[in-house]
């Protein structure tokens, strides 16, 4: 065969040992590093991510490169569509007024908290994620959750981020018009002394994006990969995903790509 292809076994076994160039160790190099990184995520980063984690590890690497590398190893970001949201948005009073109006760059944290609830589909029934985000730096800093929409599942989110939090001066706190949010014993919890009440126009999820946009974003990267058998399941889940990647590790466009965690410790908040 050989032959036929006008190649001597001599050269092509010379050509099979031959010692590999500079580029293409660093080409292995690089591409073991973008896998390292990659598995690091939990196969969440793509290519824009890897590039940015790799040129602040000073190589120098264009984010076409990073992405055809991803491709010849047969890598690429994992994410699955969330489920639908299906909240019912009773109507409430007027008097509900909209003091964020999507104005969601605060200038420092502590001045904006935004929450909401979402679902989770477990085997055993509907699990609910409660979360509290202080919207300066993305960072969840009260969930929790539970096998119910009770109000009382709420005011545990709210009071794990009073607890994370030094409130020195009133906060504003974003929600839509769940009957939650505007419950007695909620208004009790977030007193007009220390906060702000801001509420969504009613139908409006644009109103408080930033928290649907994080809900929508643990399914996508994480709770869909699973078969959640029940609410403790995905308690545990939750934890793993929050605590231990999104706040201390995953990286933000919005937070310069830094993690919401490097973000407030880098600017002293």
């Amino acid at each position: 065969m050989l032959k036929l292809l006008g190649v001597s076994s001599s050269g092509y076994y010379s050509w099979v040992k031959r010692t590999p160039s500079d580029q293409e160790i660093r080409k292995q190099k690089v591409k073991a590093e973008i896998a390292e990184i990659y598995n690091e995520s939990h196969q969440i980063y793509g290519a824009p991510k890897i590039t940015s984690i790799l040129q602040s590890r000073g190589h120098v690497i264009a984010e076409k490169t990073v992405g055809n590398y991803m491709r010849e190893e047969g890598i690429k970001a994992i994410w699955v569509r969330p489920y639908t949201r299906t909240t019912i948005d009773p109507d409430f009073d007027n008097k509900l007024k909209n003091i964020l109006n999507r104005d969601f760059n605060p200038k420092a944290a502590n001045t904006v908290w935004v929450t909401d609830i979402t679902y989770i589909y477990t085997l055993s029934g509907f699990a609910y994620l409660t979360s509290v985000m202080d919207l300066f730096s993305r960072k969840i800093i009260g969930w929790q959750v539970s096998d119910s929409l009770s109000t009382e599942h709420v005011l545990k989110a709210i009071e794990k981020a009073k607890m994370n939090r030094k409130i020195s001066q009133p906060v504003v706190i974003h929600s839509d018009r769940g009957v939650q949010f505007v419950s007695k014993s909620y208004l009790e919890a977030t007193p007009a002394a220390h906060f702000i009440h801001s509420y969504s126009k009613k139908g409006t999820p644009w109103d408080n994006a930033c928290i649907e946009a994080f809900h929508a974003l643990i399914k996508r990267e994480w709770l869909n990969r699973y078969v959640i058998k029940n609410t403790r399941h995905a308690q545990e889940l939750v934890f793993e995903y929050i605590e231990a990647f999104y706040n201390t590790v995953r990286i933000h466009e919005h937070c310069g790509m830094m993690s919401p965690y490097d973000f407030e410790n880098t600017l002293v908040c």
